[in-house]
């Protein structure tokens, strides 16, 4: 198939574009940028642009340098410097962002945010691996086929995840934690 040919209609630009976001936002996403907030106090808007760019530039210009690269893949990138260094930089990648780092922390933090609170006395052992069983089984059948994830996350999941957001930032809103303070010592120096 030959790539230059492809033309891409504004809905699945817009679809592609949702799913790329879908697929970064992850939970830090959600929970440091509030803790962020609480801790800048009223230097928030220096600590929310310091986060934009960290946290939202840096990936952006990722996804953009890989387009640029018209490489095909990470390790066809990588190779670049070197062969070797090309497959051993895409395995050590691909570990830590799968099952030495990214998937123990992914199905972790679910289980303690989602259901754990929800549960008497915590949980058990046996509720977190009923948890994570039908959770990985989720995530493999979202993933499974490359072809659908622009349909089932870009067309799906996304719009469901923005709604939650604007429905977290609209309690925010009419019911805030508190009043503005002093920013923290870490957060004092702007």
């Amino acid at each position: 198939m030959n790539t230059e040919n492809v033309k891409l209609s504004n809905r699945a630009y817009i679809a592609i574009g949702l799913m790329l976001f879908a697929l970064f936002f992850g939970a830090g996403n959600l929970i440091f940028p509030a803790s962020l907030g609480q801790q800048a106090g009223v230097n928030v808007w220096w600590a929310v642009l310091g986060f934009i760019v960290t946290g939202v530039g840096l990936p952006l210009l990722g996804v953009m340098a890989m387009g640029y690269s018209g490489a095909k893949d990470l390790q066809a990138l990588a190779g670049r410097v070197h062969p070797a260094y090309g497959f051993f930089f895409t395995v050590l990648l691909y570990l830590t962002i799968g099952p030495a780092f990214a998937i123990p922390r992914t199905g972790t933090v679910s289980y303690e945010i989602a259901i754990r609170p929800f549960l008497a006395n915590g949980g058990t052992d046996m509720s977190q691996m009923i948890f994570l069983v039908v959770f990985f089984a989720l995530s493999l059948w979202l993933s499974i086929n490359p072809a659908k994830l622009v349909d089932r996350i870009g067309k799906v999941l996304t719009p469901l995840l923005l709604l939650s957001i604007c429905a977290l930032i609209v309690k925010s809103l009419v019911t805030p934690m508190g009043a503005y303070m002093g920013a923290t010592k870490a957060y004092s120096t702007v």
